[in-house]
């Protein structure tokens, strides 16, 4: 509990992105962090699901694997930054710009809404790993109904454009001296307390 109470008064009222391939486990290590650290949980993908039922073409570019244009996100996501219900919390950020020159505009709309970008945390898993939690989720259903979960060209597509489009983007992170990286092909609460660890030292 101690630990705890530490990474929360480092955070503060800022915020720590959580990047990975799909299926790396972005969402689940992101709500349970905000749970301890009585945080917000912000998925940029959640928001640009719910927005693509009200627009087509953003809704056909997901579905094939790929990421949302720059435009879309620039209008769609980066505003909740600046969200009255928001002042004052810690915000746990799933993925949140994952497209190269998308940080930039996400650590300033996160700086100006008072919720500086204090750690990025990268989940490294490899691509079988992905499939095979595809394969579970597809079986368990736990994920809701996706069109990009549906089938391997989708996955595949997906990793494609993490690494051309996200490593770049957390090699900004890791210039800026904010990135973490965690290796994370193990258990949910493994990799949780890998987290949690890696946090702890940035608050020394």
């Amino acid at each position: 509990m101690e630990n705890i109470e530490r990474i929360k008064s480092w955070l503060g009222s800022g915020s720590i992105n959580i990047f990975g391939m799909p299926f790396s486990g972005k969402d689940t290590v992101g709500t349970r962090l905000a749970d301890v650290l009585d945080g917000k949980f912000l998925s940029s993908g959640a928001i640009l699901r719910e927005a693509q039922e009200r627009d087509a073409e953003l809704k056909a570019e997901m579905n094939s694997g790929a990421l949302a244009n720059t435009d879309k996100f620039r209008s769609i996501v980066l505003p909740y930054f600046g969200s009255e219900h928001l002042n004052g919390q810690a915000l746990i950020l799933s993925s949140v710009g994952r497209w190269e020159g998308e940080e930039h505009d996400v650590i300033k709309a996160a700086s100006d809404g008072g919720h500086p970008i204090k750690a990025a945390i990268f989940l490294n898993i490899s691509a079988e790993e992905a499939e095979r939690r595809r394969q579970i989720a597809l079986e368990s259903n736990d994920r809701g109904t996706r069109g990009d979960d549906e089938n391997e060209e989708a996955l595949r597509l997906r990793i494609a454009e993490f690494n051309e489009k996200t490593l770049p983007v957390l090699k900004t992170y890791e210039d800026l001296g904010l990135l973490i990286k965690i290796e994370s092909d193990d258990s949910k609460d493994v990799v949780f307390e890998r987290v949690i660890n890696a946090l702890i030292e940035r608050t020394e």
